[in-house]
């Protein structure tokens, strides 16, 4: 599991960061709104811890844009000294699913992490997220960045199929299966399919996602360099 803790506050941050990495997680760091805005919205996360005052962007304002204007739906738990309930509902309503009070004891941080990942992991089975793609297989609607995208059904099959592998790489052999089983087509279909679903998942946007590993298949994640 991988969390991104957002926190101007040296100490807590590091506090924070070194009681999870303890207890099995990944966790990254960014101490101002900006960035922590840039990396939830380029990099998969399981769950965001967020404080609300930042510098250069506050914890409300930053949340809002994840929700409404980048359309990213990672758990989100708000850290803050501020107690009143006019004060967590601001919270709920820009979008977080819990609110803790500082000061807090480590253990009741870990025990929320642990509540609302189970709550998400229940509630998101059918929906599929990476970066700033979705994909509800219950609807079949596919949205980038707030954007509906329209996809044909092989398109579906090979973004579902990119998507529930993401970050790892998915060999054309398993591609060609889930579309064709074993009557494959003999001309280089699969490669047009992915070029026309590149024209929709990533020609329009300032980040591609699906990339070309040659000689064995396509993955789809943010950082290519990281094949």
């Amino acid at each position: 599991m991988r969390i991104l803790v957002i926190e101007d506050q040296e100490d807590i941050l590091q506090n924070i960061a070194d009681y999870l990495q303890l207890n099995g997680f990944t966790v990254d760091c960014a101490r101002e709104g900006l960035g922590g805005l840039h990396l939830a919205v380029t990099h998969p996360f399981d769950l965001i811890i967020l404080d609300i005052m930042l510098p250069g962007m506050d914890g409300l304002t930053l949340c809002r844009k994840l929700r409404q204007d980048a359309r990213v739906h990672t758990p989100v738990i708000m850290l803050t000294a501020r107690d009143s309930v006019d004060d967590k509902l601001a919270g709920f309503k820009a979008g977080s699913d819990d609110y803790l009070v500082k000061p807090f004891a480590l253990p009741e941080l870990h025990a929320r992490v642990e509540a609302v990942l189970r709550r998400s992991q229940s509630q998101l089975s059918n929906q599929l997220s990476v970066a700033d793609l979705s994909y509800d297989l219950d609807t079949l609607q596919v949205v980038r960045q707030g954007k509906n995208l329209k996809l044909n059904p092989i398109g579906l099959k090979l973004l579902e199929k990119l998507m529930k592998s993401s970050p790892h790489v998915v060999r054309r052999e398993s591609l060609q299966e889930v579309l064709w089983g074993d009557d494959i087509p003999d001309s280089d279909s699969l490669r047009s399919h992915i070029h026309l679903l590149r024209q929709t998942v990533d020609k329009p946007f300032d980040t591609p996602l699906i990339h070309t590993v040659h000689g064995i298949g396509y993955c789809l994640k943010v950082n290519a360099n990281e094949i």
